[in-house]
């Protein structure tokens, strides 16, 4: 975007920062982080089988990121939606999900949380440890067992999540969560 532009847009931009100040620093924060191309090259850094050859994880990641915030109601709607930019066959897309190593999914949050954290120092926004002289972080977590079943509302959708583990660090300095 050109000045000229960012100059048009600013009584509008100026609107939502006095409006929702929190949802506009929550979605530049996002853009920072998880743009398609830090996304990718993380992705080639981390994952040890998996490789890009047609279909970029950023693409993956938007059309996942799609389901999750609810903006499609399924990976194919939102394959649909995006079918010419991605330009793989959505069995490719199934293909790419379900080869995507176990662990990837862990390290994305924290290379996300590591990266906002980089964000967050700078601006002064650290709070005291609530034990001085140590590094404090809690940790919460589950497993679901097998006896459990989805939650009523994701029964009836097919790729709904399952019930399954996590472990959740959270970081009271920093003010955020990994997995």
């Amino acid at each position: 975007m050109n000045l000229k532009n960012a100059n048009m847009l600013s009584p509008v931009f100026d609107r939502f920062v006095k409006v929702t100040p929190i949802s506009v620093m929550a979605r530049s924060t996002m853009e920072r982080v998880l743009n398609p191309e830090q996304l990718d090259a993380w992705f080639d850094c981390t994952a040890k089988e998996q490789y890009t050859k047609d279909l970029l994880f950023s693409s993956v990641f938007d059309i996942m990121s799609q389901v999750i915030c609810q903006t499609r109601p399924s990976v194919n709607a939102a394959y649909q939606a995006a079918k010419e930019e991605i330009g793989v066959s959505i069995t490719s897309l199934y293909n790419k999900i379900n080869g995507i190593e176990p662990y990837i999914s862990a390290e994305l949050v924290r290379y996300a949380a590591n990266e906002t954290s980089q964000l967050i120092e700078p601006l002064g926004g650290i709070k005291s440890s609530p034990l001085p002289g140590f590094r404090v972080k809690l940790l919460d977590g589950n497993c679901i067992e097998k006896t459990h079943h989805r939650i009523k509302e994701l029964r009836d959708i097919v790729a709904g999540p399952l019930p399954g583990k996590s472990l959740v660090v959270y970081d009271p300095c920093l003010g955020t969560r990994s997995k």
